[in-house]
Order: structure tokens, then sequence, then C-alpha cells
């Protein structure tokens, strides 16, 4: 049985991939949780390498519970999760006013779920960027399947130093991606280098809010609970966010936690109270079950080791991301859509 389909052998959900070149699953765990271990200024400097390894670890069961987009959406009434994901996809596209014809970067595109579905949307063509061979690999198959490796490919490397000329790109995106930055300053001026002047940058970020408490014990321990349960080497908050596109040059032309207007609350796909078919694999007792299933998978050979290891983290990041939501102190959908200007005093 393949690493990559060890969720569920028959039915193939969260992938095939091969991972010939990786360590096994058990040294990568353990490997990333040195880097958690450490502190945020570690975890900073070894940013690539962990954010790498832990992509590597999770990606399979990322695709199990989510599908191809590793995101959560603002959500109507009677409205799916994967039907919500969509229309916040289709949303960046609108924003970015996305014509045919147009180049556009997604910024740290997973295996390309929202690739896939603003490519065909808007009928233009997008470069995915990422780290992870394993999530490329997985990605190309997918555009392939999806019939858009035409027009949709990925590049790997790191968004910090991005191997493109100056103003390359029509549009630019990220969803809950560049929280993966060391230095969201650092970020988003590379961003502004790569896109066109005149042209738009758009994102989701995963922030904290600005009822975060800094001096709130609790507060802290969520916070750190959700940065290493998603890899990050840390959590910016929504101003620092703001402050740091003015910085690198970009003027914002509007921003906003959507948690706020969401009709229904943001992490409801991870609620044990909710009963929705299109979510049931990421709830609470969903979680509790999909542990026993692959400790028993694993037990029996049918499972590389280790993996019972990564879905327990998972399972405990769900429960951190959770309290977050509820206390509102975290959120992924604070969007905002930035210019480059045509004249910047930041150019030389």
């Amino acid at each position: 049985m393949s690493e990559g389909a060890m969720l569920d052998p028959s039915s193939g959900l969260g992938g095939k991939t091969e991972r010939k070149e990786a360590l096994s699953l058990l040294e990568q765990y353990e490997k990333y949780i040195l880097y958690i271990e450490g502190s945020v200024e570690e975890r900073k400097a070894n940013y690539i390498d962990m954010v790498d390894t832990y992509y590597n670890l999770v990606s399979t069961f990322f695709e199990y519970g989510w599908g191809e987009s590793f995101h959560f959406a603002s959500r109507w009434k009677r409205e799916s999760l994967q039907e919500s994901k969509k229309r916040h996809e289709h949303f960046i596209a609108l924003q970015l006013g996305l014509k045919h014809g147009q180049k556009v970067l997604d910024v740290g595109c997973g295996i390309g779920g929202p690739l896939r579905e603003i490519s065909r949307f808007s009928l233009t063509s997008i470069t995915g960027l990422n780290i992870n061979e394993l999530q490329i690999s997985r990605g190309t198959e997918l555009n392939r399947i999806a019939g858009v490796d035409n027009t949709c490919n990925f590049v790997k490397a790191d968004f910090m130093k991005m191997p493109f000329p100056d103003n390359t790109y029509d549009a630019i995106y990220a969803i809950e991606a560049t929280c993966h930055a060391p230095d969201m300053l650092g970020c988003y001026k590379e961003i502004y280098r790569v896109l066109k002047p005149g042209q738009c940058f758009a994102a989701f970020e995963l922030c904290l809010t600005d009822s975060f408490d800094p001096n709130n014990q609790e507060h802290q321990k969520i916070k750190e609970g959700i940065a290493v349960g998603n890899g990050l080497a840390d959590m910016w908050s929504t101003r620092q966010c703001l402050e740091a596109l003015k910085l690198a040059g970009f003027e914002v032309m509007w921003e906003k936690d959507l948690s706020v207007v969401s009709p229904l609350p943001w992490y409801l796909p991870l609620d044990t109270s909710n009963l929705s078919l299109s979510s049931a694999r990421l709830t609470a007792p969903a979680r509790f079950i999909t542990n026993v299933l692959v400790k028993t998978l694993e037990s029996v050979g049918l499972a590389p080791k280790g993996s019972q290891k990564i879905q327990s983290l998972l399972q405990k990041t769900g429960e951190w991301v959770l309290q977050g939501g509820r206390k509102e102190i975290c959120t992924p959908l604070y969007f905002f859509l930035a210019l480059k200007p045509h004249s910047s005093s930041l150019e030389t």
C-alpha cells in the first residue's frame, strides 16, 4: 500500500502519490517535533524545512478531510462546505477582476484545488508556487485529471525568494498560505516585486484578531497550539498584515475580516454539533474515529509507521482552532485587496 493512499486503499481518497525520496512518516514526524519544540526565532530561521516537513506529513490527511482545497470559508445557511469553498475562490477571482488570457500567480498553492477552480471560472493561466514536492506531484496529477494541465502549472520555490523577473504577473492571490512566512513584510515585498504595476494582490490570511490578548495565558496557549499544528513559525495579527502591506508599497483598496459578516461560523466544519455530511470527516467524533482507524491500520501494517501520531497532532490542532474561533481571537477570513501603483516612492 502506498503512503499516499494510507487512509482508504479502495477509494484513493487522499491521493496515491508515492514518496520514494522522502523520509518515513515516523522519521519526519520526529523531525517536525524538534522544530516545533524550538523557539519562535528558531522556527523562523528554519521555516523552509519545517514547512516542507509539515506538508510531507499532513497533505494526505488534509486531502482526505478537506478535498482538494485546504481552507476555510464564510458559510451561508443551507450551503455545503464544498459550495462555500468554491464561492470563496470565485470571490477572489471577482475581486481581482480576472480575465481570459491573464497570467496569475497562486502563492502557496497546496495541491492546487483553488488554482484549478479559479482557472476554470476565469479562463486564466495560473502558476502555483509551492516548496513541497509531494504537493506539486499530486497537484500535477490532479491538473491532468481536471484537464487544465495546458493552462496551469507549478513551480517549486520559496515565496520569500521567487524565481520570477520583476513585474511578471497580472494578478496574484494567496489563500491561508502566507501565514507560513517568517516575515510578513519580506513576503509582501516579494509579491509586490513580481506583480505588474497597476495590478492587484488579494489574499485571505490566517490571523490573530483584535480580541487576542497577548497577556492572557489561555489566549497564548491557543495561539501556540494553532501555530504548532499548522506548521507556522508564529502568528500575525490583522493589524500587522495591514501595516506590512503598506510598508511593502501596496495601496490597500479594502480590507475586512469577513468572519464577522459570515451567516454561519467559519469553524463550523470542526464543531461537534455540526452534522453536515459535507464536512463529516472534520468533526471531533469523526476525527476520533479516524484516529482509531489509522491506529488500527498502522498496527497491522496497512498504514506507515507514524500515521497515528500525525492524525493525533491534527486532531489536537482542530481542537485548538475551534477554541480560537469560538473565542474570536483568530480568523482565516481576513481579506484584503491591494494595488501596486504605477509609480511608487519605494521604486528606484
